[in-house]
């Protein structure tokens, strides 16, 4: 029970990656806010929560709305009183189209839920989190940090590579706060996130590569949520304490092939 006592926020808690790492959170002993825009899976999320012994409140909120998220945050003090820890995670894969098919309507989505999404989630909750310091950690991607090889994700990689370089300038603005900021940039994940895929016209950006033993050395598989919960967790605890500004690549080695 590491996180007794800790207070946690976690975003796109509904499903995938946030939902592991709402799970593990609370299993270490943190009361954990689910925020998601979907409000029946947040709520199973608590459910889950509840059921195990713990402390959950469901958040409907889309990370993207100014309006929604500052609700948001303030039923979470009013219920918990404080916060200590938020794991940025709400994204969208959004439209993969070569540069001149995709629309301007298309790459404003992706960069509102990913990346304005993000900001008013830290926006939001730093004030809380400078009274007593903490840890954030936002979840990217191995694109646009590591591989740029997903055919015509331009918006994505630029989401993902954008959401690093915030990771990296917060982590000198908050250091003297005692406020940790640190990314998790996972891989090939098996998640349901391709639902909000759509890709176009594939062929005229892919560069065809084909790995006779997969594109992932460790294991051959996709990854799970769990793996990524399980890093989240430790960036969270007092066991990274002299961690800051650092991208955690969780890709079992799939973007050093790609």
């Amino acid at each position: 029970m590491e996180l007794k006592r800790k207070i946690a926020l976690v975003t796109g808690a509904g499903s995938g990656i946030g939902k592991a790492a709402a799970l593990r959170l609370a299993a270490e002993g943190a009361r954990v806010a689910a925020l998601s825009r979907t409000t029946d899976e947040v709520e199973k999320t608590c459910a889950e929560i509840k059921a195990a012994g713990g402390q959950s409140i469901a958040l409907a909120a889309d990370t993207s709305n100014e309006a929604q998220m500052r609700g948001a945050v303030a039923q979470l003090t009013d219920a918990f009183g404080g916060l200590d820890i938020v794991v940025a995670n709400a994204g969208i894969n959004g439209v993969w189209a070569p540069i001149d098919d995709l629309r301007p309507e298309e790459w404003d989505k992706t960069i509102a839920v990913n990346l304005r999404g993000t900001y008013l989630t830290l926006h939001l909750t730093v004030p809380h989190l400078k009274r007593r310091g903490g840890s954030i950690i936002v979840v990217s991607s191995i694109n646009g940090t590591r591989t740029f090889t997903t055919p015509g994700a331009t918006a994505y990689t630029a989401t993902k590579a954008g959401q690093v370089a915030m990771v990296q300038q917060l982590a000198l603005e908050l250091g003297r706060h005692g406020i940790r900021v640190n990314a998790v940039c996972p891989g090939e994940i098996d998640t349901n996130i391709s639902a909000n895929t759509n890709s176009r016209h594939r062929e005229e950006t892919e560069v065809p590569v084909i790995w006779l033993q997969g594109d992932i050395p460790i294991g051959g598989k996709a990854g799970k949520s769990e793996d990524i919960a399980e890093a989240i967790l430790f960036l969270a605890s007092e066991r990274a304490r002299h961690i800051t500004g650092t991208p955690i690549w969780i890709d079992g080695g799939q973007g050093l092939l790609r």
